[in-house]
């Protein structure tokens, strides 16, 4: 038996509970936690699996203990999970541990949702434990939608006066050049009727005034474009791996509901880029759902998001899919303002991610696919490699 022990708290001596009351008593505590929690030993198997943990999951606690926590995860993290630990034993630098991240997990019955994933590391005497708390992002990525959808009426609106604003204040500024430029060809045209030395360089010097009205007119067209895309983006370096999951974990959440097989293959030898983080991940979520889209009514939907080393110092990205194609037609002018494959659609997405792309000193560009479909490239500038 174990000899009753007591301690003194505030002036007062109270029993201490005993090994086995404060086990329950810290279990009923932990059950109570609304977030998951799952600790896992030095192997990556699991040794406790909170109640909040079995509701998430859809796993019991005892169906678990022992197997991998990999087993919880989808592809390729699954895959890579033992592979992290070795890395982080060796070299002793933290990938996710202290840090936290938006990442995907996966249920017993095999579908897949974004979580945000908090690990923290303990000593049990010579042991080392590893607990994971994990809040499912589920229930605010729905509201994150419906507001997206109510912002999305909003900014529709908002975009018709602005662009009707915006057409009404291009007009009245290009009307004074292009009128100019009409006058002084409707008079060259009508002097070249009955040339003579004088009438020439009449028209010579109408000709002249037309270039100066065009060169005009262009300036007006740049000072426009250079005031709406507002200057450059704010960069600094940035893990590609995390952007491209966290990217996934919110784009790709019905992938698996919606038949779509997704495998992701990334160079982790180049995996440090110089980018604005929110601008990128707009890019990789608006290719990750237009690929998505893309398959809606092909029999195989099979969605590849890689990453490799390019020349000149540059990462290349690449999001493919087992899609229809593009037609010709439409993939000559992708890239274009107001051009879209969607019955419904603006026309915008594609023509943003160019400008974001290029705002990078990238470039952007799509091409048939081994898949069938199409693949989509962009590329970062490589901030793990140095000049010279």
């Amino acid at each position: 038996m174990h000899a009753k022990r007591e301690i003194v708290a505030k002036g007062k001596r109270v029993e201490a509970p005993q090994p086995f009351a404060r086990e329950e008593h810290l279990r009923s505590i932990l059950d109570a936690v609304p977030d998951a929690m799952v600790v896992i030993d030095e192997r990556g198997l699991i040794i406790s699996f909170s109640a909040a943990a079995e509701k998430m999951f859809g796993y019991r606690e005892a169906e678990l203990l022992g197997e991998n926590v990999s087993r919880l995860m989808p592809s390729p993290d699954r895959e890579r999970h033992d592979g992290y630990l070795r890395r982080y034993y060796e070299t002793g630098q933290p990938k996710i541990i202290g840090i936290g991240r938006v990442t995907t997990a996966r249920r017993r019955d095999g579908t897949t949702f974004p979580i945000d994933l908090h690990i923290g590391e303990a000593r049990l005497g010579e042991d080392r434990v590893f607990t994971g708390f994990i809040h499912d992002l589920s229930e605010r990525q729905e509201t994150e939608r419906q507001l997206h959808r109510l912002q999305s009426e909003l900014a529709h609106v908002s975009r018709v006066t602005t662009m009707g604003t915006l057409a009404t204040s291009i007009a009245h500024e290009l009307n004074q050049p292009l009128t100019a430029i009409a006058n002084y060809t409707e008079t060259a045209r009508e002097l070249l009727k009955s040339p003579d030395p004088a009438t020439l360089a009449i028209v010579q010097e109408a000709l002249a005034d037309c270039a100066q009205q065009s060169i005009r007119a262009g300036q007006i067209v740049r000072r426009l474009r250079d005031f709406i895309s507002g200057g450059q983006p704010e960069r600094r370096v940035e893990s590609l791996s995390r952007l491209i999951n966290e990217a996934s974990a919110m784009a790709l959440v019905s992938a698996r509901e919606r038949g779509v097989e997704v495998e992701i293959s990334l160079d982790q030898d180049a995996d440090a880029v110089l980018v604005d983080r929110i601008q990128i991940q707009q890019v990789l979520f608006n290719l990750m759902r237009n690929a998505m889209e893309a398959m809606e009514g092909s029999r195989t939907k099979i969605l590849k998001i890689r990453s490799a080393q390019d020349a000149h110092g540059f990462v290349r990205v690449s999001v493919s899919d087992s899609g229809p194609g593009l037609d010709g037609d439409i993939a000559a002018k992708l890239f274009h303002p107001f051009i879209s494959t969607k019955a419904t659609g603006m026309g915008l997405g594609l023509s943003i991610c160019q400008t974001i792309v290029r705002g990078h000193e990238g470039r952007i560009w799509a091409e048939p696919s081994r898949l069938g479909g199409t693949a989509f490239n962009f590329t970062l500038v490589n901030a793990g490699v140095k000049d010279g």
